[in-house]
């Protein structure tokens, strides 16, 4: 398997993932900052990155290649050139709020005084206004207050590597993310597709770029086979973004035949499919029992092409009955998590007990503290690694959501 991105399953053999360490975004910021970076606490980073690593030696243990995005990206800028890398700043200066002006030539020409390396994670980390050594008084960034205390926000959600871009097959989305404190997070996979020599020239598919007004992200867009998606009709991902990546893919030959759209409940504690639902076996996935209406039903819309590139859409809610259909299923395992019971699964959904990596059928990774999630999950089969989430999981997001796979076996 030669080729740089390959995932036609949820499940099979994770072979290649990139991940990014958390950094000093995810505590450069205030309690008052939390609602608009999207964070209900803040990581203690020390213990943050501990874990992070030892979730990185969990997967390297298990015979899966770990890629960095803050290594990838600078990689990418410096094979570029000079060119690709201010092209690339003067469009992270733009989405910063910084088109042009005496600001934007200040920021610029800090960020450049770096090398390529400090400067991606300069631009991660956030800039701070007390960092420059010259700023009009008379001047402040578009829409801020004069005592805000940065000039380029920190972006501490990009530990959550599956958001920005989805792998699809031998292609990808980079995504258009919903708020503002994450959606500069997807040009640094737009560089490292154009530019980095893994990717680059390689064949690569962008099934949808970044440069849309609908909203989707990676944590609703499940690979259930080499013909089949999910994707969640979610606080993050739209309707309408979902038909049109469902008119690409068709479009483009991409091998799918049949997108599933689930609409979850639209809110911050199930913010993305993956937090509910994930695959983790050929017959076998988690949900969260809060997803479920009377009698378990939930709105589903298997979607295909049509004629004149019209989309059929066919609008169920049994979700069972449904993935049985397109996987081609006798029969399939819902395991909900915390064994259903409704104070338990609220709270381990909180700190994402639905939120299974798996890197091989029946075998996942998930935080340990969902201790009765681990238990359910064993006593169905499943081979469970757990990892430390003190820390890790003050982000609201779970081994699914940290980790972006780039090859997986074929099944």
């Amino acid at each position: 398997m030669t080729k740089p991105i390959h995932v036609t399953s949820e499940i099979g053999k994770l072979k290649v993932v990139m991940l990014k360490r958390p950094g000093v975004e995810v505590e450069n910021f205030t309690p008052d900052m939390m609602p608009r970076l999207l964070f209900d606490d803040i990581p203690y980073l020390p213990v943050a990155q501990k874990e992070h690593d030892a979730f990185a030696d969990t997967l390297r243990d298990n015979g899966v290649e770990v890629l960095y995005l803050e290594k990838l990206a600078a990689e990418a800028l410096d094979a570029g050139g000079d060119q690709v890398k201010d092209a690339f700043l003067e469009q992270m200066l733009a989405e910063s709020g910084y088109a042009a002006g005496v600001l934007h030539n200040v920021l610029k020409e800090y960020l450049n005084s770096m090398s390529t390396q400090d400067m991606v994670i300069k631009i991660m980390g956030g800039v701070r206004k007390n960092e420059l050594d010259f700023v009009p008084r008379d001047l402040v960034s578009a829409a801020e207050e004069e005592d805000y205390p940065f000039f380029m926000d920190p972006m501490p959600n990009l530990y959550f590597t599956r958001d920005p871009a989805a792998s699809i097959g031998d292609g990808l989305s980079i995504n258009h993310m919903t708020f503002t404190a994450r959606r500069r997070e997807s040009l640094f996979m737009e560089e490292i597709i154009k530019y980095h020599p893994r990717f680059a020239n390689q064949g690569v598919q962008v099934w949808r770029d970044r440069n849309h007004d609908t909203r989707i992200e990676g944590g609703d867009e499940l690979v259930l086979s080499d013909t089949v998606l999910a994707i969640g009709v979610s606080q993050r991902t739209s309707a309408n973004a979902i038909e049109d990546i469902a008119r690409n893919l068709f479009k483009n030959k991409s091998g799918y035949e049949k997108i599933i759209a689930i609409r979850i409940p639209h809110n911050h504690a199930m913010m993305h499919l993956d937090t509910v639902f994930t695959m983790i076996n050929k017959d076998q996935f988690t949900v969260h029992p809060g997803i479920l209406g009377e009698g378990g039903h939930i709105d589903t819309w298997t979607i295909t092409q049509g004629k004149d590139g019209e989309l059929n859409l066919d609008h169920r809610t049994d979700l069972k009955q449904v993935l049985k259909d397109a996987l081609h299923l006798d029969d399939l395992d819902l395991i909900p998590t915390g064994a259903g019971d409704p104070i338990v699964s609220a709270r381990e959904q909180w700190n994402d007990g639905s939120n299974t990596l798996a890197i091989a059928p029946g075998v996942v990774v998930t935080y340990n503290r969902n201790y009765v999630s681990n238990r359910v999950l064993r006593e169905h089969g499943l081979k469970v690694l757990e990892v430390l989430s003190s820390e890790l999981s003050r982000g609201r997001g779970g081994p699914r959501c940290m980790s972006m796979p780039l090859v997986r076996e074929d099944l």
